[in-house]
């Protein structure tokens, strides 16, 4: 939970998005990416606190498997303070480099699963966020996958609605 101050890269951060959500083909209408996922349903999408990555100025960013491209989001001032304060005080995930947050959009899964849905959910995070873990080892960096959080706070920093789509994970990633 302690990061220096030395910014990623771009080819870093790139592994580290095909890492955890990239695209590897598709069969129909289905994705098959990095990760796996129940029906590949992939009911999540990938928004970055960037800090520090060279040649990337400080914002919100999402990322876009299907052109493994990323989308600058609308700006918001003192993001890592009001991150860290979302998070309930845990300051370090506005310290790293880059903070993963990954929202779900439960209508993905939920059409083909039911009420399964949510188990499935939360067993996909976990391996997107495994994935990270891995990646950041090959790189040389850290990560921490982050629970606590309020959630109203984080879905507004994330302009989601909370209700159709919603945070269900953040991993701030860093060098150690």
């Amino acid at each position: 939970r302690e990061f220096r101050h030395d910014p990623l890269s771009l080819d870093e951060l790139s592994w580290l998005l095909w890492s955890t959500q990239g695209l590897k083909g598709t069969v129909g209408i289905s994705t098959l990416r990095t990760v796996p996922s129940a029906g590949a349903r992939h009911p999540f999408e990938t928004y970055l606190f960037v800090f520090a990555v060279t040649g990337m100025s400080p914002g919100l960013y999402r990322y876009l498997p299907m052109d493994h491209a990323l989308c600058r989001e609308p700006g918001q001032p003192a993001l890592a303070g009001r991150l860290g304060q979302a998070c309930l005080g845990q300051s370090f995930v506005g310290e790293g480099a880059v903070t993963f947050a990954w929202t779900a959009i439960p209508y993905r899964t939920e059409w083909r699963y039911g009420l399964a849905a949510a188990r499935v959910i939360l067993m996909d995070v976990g391996h997107v966020c495994q994935n990270l873990y891995l990646a950041c080892e090959a790189i040389s960096c850290g990560t921490c996958a982050i629970g606590a959080y309020n959630q109203e706070a984080v879905d507004a920093l994330l302009q989601v609605d909370g209700v159709e789509e919603f945070a269900i994970y953040l991993a701030p990633v860093g060098r150690v």
